[in-house]
């Protein structure tokens, strides 16, 4: 089959793999339809979360049941048409069974462990996400195997559209859960860092939630525009981190936003003394929207991150989180926790989620949409890809 294979920092290539097979009784066979090139896949590209050996990339992926194991049972057969939340989780665990599957104890044997290290003791698997998160290839292929298929795949309805419907397997279960941490009831102002992909879909899910008022934060003028049609938010172009605060406390009678979701990671735009400042600390990449959200949040509110984070930071403001009694929550998004009310949430017409893609790409051109995607190019927010 073909596949997009990661050989090394900004290598990607569509090569021939082997197809692949059925493992162990509880797999499923899944041709892909379609799949979707991640904010999270970048940090692979860039060299920043390591993966030493080829790997198939991709964990936003939807497709046709092609093949069964006998422990599946009545849960999947082949024909059914799938989406396929981004963490492998067995089901049965102790994490799994306390709607955690990002922390599952059986999907990831070599890596897993309590201590949550750099590069030891990590949490459960996720499909195309490196050897320490389990080494399983992904989805941005013809085919892919899927383990625990009697518990992850979610039946689609023929009256959805992939596109309708792709984005169930992460984004928006992700943005979703944003708004979930922050305990959004009903009412609250609502911060949200990144207008990429999941700042999008948290903003769209703090309307599902009730939100009074929704505001973005981005670098990029094009991808504010691109939340503000998709979501009818306010938004703040990003052009110092002091002038952010002060216009989302002065919406805010000087207090701050109720919650402040971090959709960035370690992995911001950067000037030279951001650059600087990392090199000197031994640091990778920049905490500063995280703090900046600290600084925008009032007192006794929630900071929610869904940006990836994977090393330590120097000087972290644990002060300031002490003194603000901010609570502060995040991790990967527990998708199979949301998912069947998000499906049906898009079921229902509540929410649309195909209005942010900016770039549809046969397989064949995956690079391409790696690079125009990672450097901003073409007004690109979220690059779909055909097998």
């Amino acid at each position: 089959m073909k596949a997009l294979v990661f050989h090394g920092m900004k290598d990607v290539r569509v090569d021939t793999v082997d197809d692949p097979k059925i493992e162990d009784s509880r797999d499923a066979i899944i041709r892909v339809t379609s799949t979707a090139i991640c904010g999270s896949d970048l940090h692979i590209y860039n060299g920043s979360i390591p993966q030493p050996r080829p790997m198939v990339l991709g964990h936003e992926f939807m497709g046709i049941v092609e093949e069964v194991g006998k422990g599946v049972g009545n849960k999947l057969k082949v024909g059914d048409r799938v989406v396929v939340p981004f963490p492998v989780a067995c089901g049965t665990c102790y994490f799994c069974n306390h709607q955690l599957p990002g922390h599952c104890e059986n999907s990831n044997p070599d890596h897993y462990g309590p201590e949550g290290g750099l590069l030891t003791e990590k949490g459960g698997a996720l499909f195309g996400y490196t050897d320490i998160y389990g080494g399983y290839n992904g989805g941005q292929a013809e085919y892919v195997r899927v383990p625990y298929a009697d518990f992850g795949p979610r039946v689609i309805p023929d009256s959805l559209t992939d596109e309708q419907a792709l984005f169930l397997t992460d984004i928006f279960p992700t943005g979703y859960s944003g708004v979930d941490w922050g305990e959004v009831k009903g009412g609250e102002f609502v911060a949200i860092f990144g207008s990429g992909p999941v700042g999008i879909m948290a903003a769209k899910s703090a309307w599902l939630r009730g939100a009074a008022r929704v505001v973005i934060v981005d670098t990029q003028q094009y991808r504010l525009d691109k939340a503000k049609r998709t979501t009818y938010c306010e938004t703040i172009l990003w052009e110092n981190r002091k002038d952010v605060v002060e216009q989302i406390r002065a919406m805010s009678n000087g207090r701050g936003a109720d919650v402040c979701i971090e959709a960035v990671g370690f992995e911001p735009d950067r000037d030279l003394i951001d650059r600087a400042k990392a090199v000197i600390n031994f640091e990778k990449g920049s905490p500063k929207v995280l703090e900046t959200c600290m600084s925008a949040v009032r007192r006794g509110g929630i900071v929610s991150v869904l940006g990836v984070y994977s090393a330590p930071f120097d000087n972290f403001p644990i002060h300031q989180f002490f003194d603000k009694g901010i609570k502060i929550v995040g991790g990967q998004a527990p998708a199979h926790k949301h998912i069947d009310k998000l499906l049906q949430y898009v079921i229902d017409g509540k929410v649309v989620l195909d209005d942010i893609i900016t770039h549809r790409l046969p397989l064949a051109e995956a690079a391409h949409g790696y690079d125009i995607f990672r450097n901003k190019k073409d007004n690109c927010v979220k690059v779909v890809l055909k097998p």
